[in-house]
């Protein structure tokens, strides 16, 4: 494997400015990510607060007490128990079969990081992935995409909850989704990896009952031999020690959400978009019971708390009460998420994509009103896979890979039927439709008005038929050139799949079925930097 670094701007102008660290967004945060000594600075603030390091680390092992184990595991949980320990954390959502490919990049960048930074620092860094087991967007998660009849095609899971349950509660029938691993399996071809990739993709189905079960297992397994610590948000032994931050946050409640919409005014003001929708009097907190969410917000006419849609109201006694009854009943939103993981985690880094980098952009306010400050966000790799075949044949049609990662292949591809298409037939083909259409102008001029909707669907018929003639002389020329054209196709379906980024269709394990279980290890020997470039990894 190759490391290349390449310019490519991220999807959208806030995250852009804040790689950069350009103004105003860079004023939006508390620590300037370019600054050699960032790291040096925020651990010594955290030196200045506790955390329950203990505490978390028993939570955690007995969390991952079912999944697979590694020594470099069990040095982490050792490690976080130390109390001059900082870690480097980031979050997802549990994806089947991992999901889209940034998940991985993001716990790439959440290791490289932590053990970049323990070198660097003399202090032990952990890695830590948080898995938001809590989230209820079951769609998000359920699907695939695999390459089929030369195009993408997303190959769903079907079975799944009609309502807001939270992930971490769906459990699953083995033998469906059984079926559809191998029928995700089908799609990417066997090869001489495919029986120990699908082994052990068996071992973990056979292990886990839940979704998150069987993201964490898959996610362990691939990364325990690098000190990966994972839990899950909506975990209940986490809960319990939650359960003090969770009181704060529902007496502080009005002031959070007024620092937010502080925020996001002195955000629009710089014409940005604003990226969290809160309401003036959000709690910022989900009541779950036990079958859907339900995002609360308080109401000073009742003086309580009303679910947004009106199904429920509670008393701040009240869910006081329930709180300390079963703390399990609550969970967070995209504010309060940092807000706790700020409070749990002596948070040296926290690894975000670029809509992560847009929303914690708002949240400076209200974690100042809380008196202590966010992390460094750290913008997680962005990384192209390049597989060598794919390469060539951009070679042979001189491509270069940056502009086809940018851009995809529309203009080159347009180039290129320009090239072969029948300019003649083109042009002779518009002329007649041209030519009828001035005729049936001066037919309707003339006809009576009774005949008028027979001569306007006579000219339809007729420009239809020329249409059909352009497009079968079009898919004539496409089946002459067919080795060529999908050439282009190919290579637009790795690199801008539909469009959009490699790392948003594509998932980790056509590669490992590709080229083995020993790819992970291979592009974790690489040597990254985090400073905002595009990474390309020639395979």
């Amino acid at each position: 494997m190759e490391l290349e670094t390449i310019s490519i701007p991220a999807t959208n102008r806030f995250a852009s400015l804040y790689i950069d660290q350009k103004q105003p967004v860079k004023s939006f945060f508390h620590y300037d990510i370019t600054n050699s000594h960032v790291f040096e600075k925020r651990l010594e603030d955290l030196h200045k607060r506790n955390f329950a390091r203990d505490e978390l680390a028993n939570c955690i092992e007995t969390y991952m007490e079912r999944f697979p184990k590694s020594g470099e595991i069990k040095e982490s949980l050792l490690k976080l128990k130390l109390d001059d320990s900082s870690v480097v954390i980031g979050g997802q959502q549990a994806g089947l079969l991992t999901g889209p490919l940034y998940t991985i990049h993001k716990i790439i960048s959440i290791i490289h990081l932590a053990k970049q930074q323990e070198e660097k620092l003399g202090k032990p860094v952990v890695p830590i992935f948080w898995i938001a087991g809590e989230d209820h967007d079951y769609l998000e998660i359920n699907h695939v995409f695999v390459e089929s009849e030369r195009s993408l095609k997303k190959i769903s899971y079907s079975e799944g909850p009609i309502d807001k349950r939270m992930v971490s509660d769906i459990v699953y029938d083995k033998n469906q989704l059984s079926k559809w691993i191998k029928k995700v399996f089908e799609h990417f071809g066997e090869t001489v990896h495919t029986k120990n990739i699908m082994a052990l993709i068996d071992e973990a189905l056979n292990q886990s009952k839940s979704l998150v079960d069987f993201f964490t297992y898959i996610v362990v397994d691939l990364f325990k031999d690098y000190g990966l610590l994972v839990i899950d948000s909506a975990d209940k032994n986490l809960r319990q020690l939650e359960v003090p931050f969770f009181q704060e946050l529902i007496e502080n409640q009005q002031r959070i959400t007024d620092s937010v919409i502080r925020q996001q005014t002195l955000i629009k003001e710089n014409d940005f978009p604003n990226a969290i929708d809160i309401s003036e009097n959000a709690l910022n907190l989900f009541y779950y019971n036990g079958m859907e969410r339900i995002l609360l917000e308080y109401q000073q006419e009742k003086d309580g708390f009303v679910g947004k849609n009106g199904e429920v109201f509670f008393t701040k006694n009240e869910l006081l009460d329930i709180l300390e009854e079963n703390p399990s009943a609550f969970s967070n939103n995209v504010v309060t998420r940092p807000i706790m993981q700020e409070w749990l985690f002596p948070t040296l880094a926290f690894i975000a994509g670029p809509g992560e980098i847009a929303y914690w952009g708002e949240l400076k306010l209200a974690f100042e009103g809380l008196q202590f400050q966010m992390p460094p966000i750290i913008p997680r790799l962005n990384i192209s896979l390049l597989e060598r075949s794919i390469e060539s044949d951009m070679n042979e049609l001189n491509l270069d890979v940056e502009k086809v990662i940018r851009n995809g292949l529309q203009d080159e591809k347009q180039v290129y039927w320009d090239s072969i298409k029948n300019h003649d037939l083109e042009r002779l083909i518009n002329e007649s439709k041209a030519f009828l259409e001035t005729q049936y102008k001066q037919m309707e001029a003339k006809a009576d008005k009774g005949l008028l909707p027979i001569v306007e669907k006579n000219l339809q018929f007729h420009q239809n038929q020329l249409d059909f003639l352009q497009r079968k002389a079009d898919i004539m020329i496409s089946e002459k050139n067919d080795v060529m054209l999908e050439r282009y196709n190919r290579i637009e379906r790795l690199l801008k799949p539909n469009g959009a980024p490699q790392e948003r269709i594509w998932n980790i394990y056509y590669f490992l079925n590709k080229y083995g279980e020993t790819f992970i290890d291979q592009i974790m020997t690489l040597q990254y930097q985090f400073d905002g470039k595009h990474k390309l990894i020639r395979i």
